[in-house]
């Protein structure tokens, strides 16, 4: 491979310094690729570190402050008197975590010799991409391999257009200059109920909208009902099996017409509307008819087991191909794929990738759910251990959630865990290895656990698929 390459020629070219296309990047170059990656925007780093993954959890990390300090610490002995918001001071911290990462992804792609280059991308035939703006407007540039790592963009409902001020996209969530009196949430996923989160801490009321029976949809139905009574008790209200049919601006608000299961007709006033129903591929602009590149019904690149579209030379991955919208399964497909590129054997276990609402409780699953495991006719045992059993999630007051884990009726493997407690995102990071190495059910239960440690719960969830859990 060319090791040095002349300034318009190279072995792979990236379209897109999200975490599908920045790891992808830095990977090709590890295995000694010419590599260049074109990013649209100001920064690296994509939606995740840009107005998603990162700005959010600072939010959440912030709020989370806020509200324990008002209210949390007084069980604790605490006294703090007064507390008082500074939301520019939130907001400034926010901006400033933002941009040390997305430095530092300059800095990783200059320490690995790749070539930053500043513009939207346009194919112009087969191996060769534009630039169509941006400070490198005008540069063509040519490679053995493009990788399209071009993300996702909020979905836009047409009876609820973005205007970003009244009614607003997750984006504008995360940069609100005041507080809204009343903020209501469209759709109950994992963004819409974090940032909901984050505004109900800091004084708004909530109400989130949702279509289906109840939150997280597509998650563990059982799991996701104990998030539900947890956020009620902190104060968010639910609308569910509810449409929001139209919304009227107007200068201070915004006025919402619901349509509710028995079909009736009500008004909902906010000051916000946050329409967060999900994401949707971006792959407009890029000029894939000049390479005869079809897109599938969803929007998103059809492509092969190797990342592989129709177009020889061109693959793709992350948000604009099929699975689910995640930075770190986007990172895996990008070095999985380059691998490949390589000769090597790069792999993504697609049974093996954890999801995460980032709440309070948090939500974290990885594997099948049981409505996926009984639909398919599998036989499964369910073990289960409460939170409020623990001793570490008791000294730390945080009794809400529980641990499931399906294990297959035969075998004892582990086929999903779900947890929904204080630590969750870090605990499925075990139950992720469990599943990725075949683990059964008595493996997890016969790996000794610290204590007291919240993972205790997890070991007493695998002993309870089998009935004899210790502590509950």
């Amino acid at each position: 491979m060319t090791h040095m390459p002349d300034t318009d020629s190279f072995d792979l070219v990236v379209i897109g310094a999200g975490p599908a296309g920045y790891v992808a990047a830095i990977r090709a170059a590890q295995l000694g690729m010419s590599v260049a990656c074109v990013e649209k925007d100001v920064a690296p780093g994509g939606t995740c570190l840009n107005v998603g993954c990162i700005p959010s959890k600072a939010l959440l990390h912030s709020s989370h402050l806020f509200s324990e300090a008002t209210s949390g610490l007084k069980a604790h002995g605490i006294q703090t008197g007064d507390v008082s918001l500074d939301l520019s001071t939130m907001m400034k911290r926010k901006d400033r975590v933002v941009k040390v990462l997305t430095r530092g992804i300059a800095g990783l792609f200059k320490k690995n010799g790749v070539t930053l280059i500043r513009g939207r991308a346009r194919f112009a035939g087969p191996g060769a991409v534009t630039i169509d703006e941006g400070p490198d407007a005008g540069r063509r540039v040519q490679a053995r391999n493009i990788l399209i790592a071009s993300g996702s963009v909020p979905i836009e409902l047409p009876d609820l257009p973005f205007d970003g001020s009244r009614i607003i996209d997750s984006t504008a969530a995360l940069a609100l200059e005041r507080v809204p009196d009343h903020l209501v949430v469209v759709g109950a996923g994992a963004i819409g109920l974090e940032l909901g989160s984050v505004w109900s801490r800091l004084g708004a009321r909530v109400t989130v909208v949702e279509l289906t029976p109840g939150v997280t949809p597509g998650m563990d139905v059982e799991m996701s009902g104990l998030l539900r009574r947890a956020l009620e008790k902190q104060g968010l209200t639910f609308r569910f099996e509810t449409r929001v049919a139209s919304a009227t601006t107007r200068s201070k608000g915004v006025t919402l017409t619901l349509r509710d299961p028995a079909n009736e007709i009500s008004e909902l006033e906010a000051d916000v509307a946050l329409v967060a129903v999900g994401r949707r591929a971006h792959a407009e602009g890029l000029g894939l008819e000049a390479l005869g590149l079809d897109l599938d019904e969803r929007g998103r690149i059809p492509v092969d087991e190797a990342f592989a579209t129709a177009v020889p030379g061109v693959h793709a991955i992350g948000d604009v191909i099929a699975g689910p919208m995640l930075a770190h399964k986007a990172e895996e497909e990008g070095v999985a794929c380059v691998e490949r590129l390589a000769g090597l054997a790069g792999h993504v276990n697609y049974e093996a990738i954890p999801a995460v609402v980032y709440t309070h409780p948090e939500f974290a699953a990885v594997g099948r759910t049981e409505e996926q495991l009984r639909a398919d006719g599998t036989d499964i045992r369910v073990g289960r251990f409460p939170y409020a059993g623990n001793g570490r999630a008791r000294t730390m007051g945080e009794t809400d959630g529980a641990v499931k884990v399906l294990a297959d009726a035969e075998t004892d493997r582990i086929l999903g865990i779900h947890i929904v407690g204080a630590g969750a995102s870090d605990l499925i990071a075990e139950a992720t290895v469990a599943i990725e190495f075949g683990a059964s059910a008595e493996d997890l239960a016969r790996s000794v656990h610290a204590h007291p440690t919240l993972p205790e719960a997890l070991k007493e969830a695998a002993l309870a698929v089998d009935g004899r859990a210790l502590h509950v």
